[in-house]
C-alpha cells in the first residue's frame, strides 16, 4: 500500500442480515426490524444498524486493502445518512498516511449511495499490518 492508493468495494446487507445482527447484538430497535413501525418514522422503512453498515471497513482492512491480515486498530465514524437493507452501496478507501516504524496506515473511508453519489457513512481508520509497511 502507498499513500494516495485507493480501493473500492461494493456491498449490501439484506433484511435477514439485519435481523441476524439484531439477534447477535441484542439491538432489537423496531426501527431496524419492524416495517410497520419504521413507516411511521422519517425513514419510512427499516434502516440498517449503523455498526452493521460500518462493518464493511473491518472486512476490507482484514482482507482486501493492503492484503490479508490487517488489524483494525481504531475507527472514527460519522453516520451521515440512513442506510437501507437490500440496497447496494459503494465503500471507498484512500490511504492517507503510513507510519513504517509502527507498521500502521491511516485510511479514509466513505460509503456512498451510488444512485445519488451522496455519502451515507464516513470516517478515518487506522490499520496495523506487520508486513505491510516495511
Amino acid at each position: 500500500m502507498t499513500v494516495g492508493e485507493t480501493f473500492t468495494y461494493i456491498y449490501h446487507f439484506s433484511q435477514d442480515d439485519v435481523r441476524k445482527f439484531a439477534e447477535l447484538t441484542g439491538d432489537d430497535n423496531p426501527l431496524h426490524l419492524d416495517a410497520d413501525y419504521a413507516a411511521t418514522t422519517p425513514f419510512k422503512r427499516p434502516i440498517m444498524h449503523g455498526m452493521l453498515s460500518a462493518s464493511v471497513f473491518a472486512r476490507v482492512f482484514g482482507r482486501n486493502f493492503g492484503g490479508t491480515g490487517g488489524v483494525h486498530l481504531s475507527q472514527m465514524l460519522e453516520f451521515v445518512r440512513p442506510m437501507y437493507p437490500d440496497v447496494e452501496y459503494e465503500a471507498r478507501f484512500e490511504c492517507r498516511s503510513i507510519d513504517t516504524r509502527r507498521h500502521t496506515a491511516e485510511i479514509s473511508c466513505v460509503v456512498v449511495d451510488p444512485t445519488t453519489n451522496k455519502p451515507t457513512l464516513r470516517g478515518l481508520g487506522v490499520v496495523y499490518h506487520k508486513e505491510m509497511f516495511t
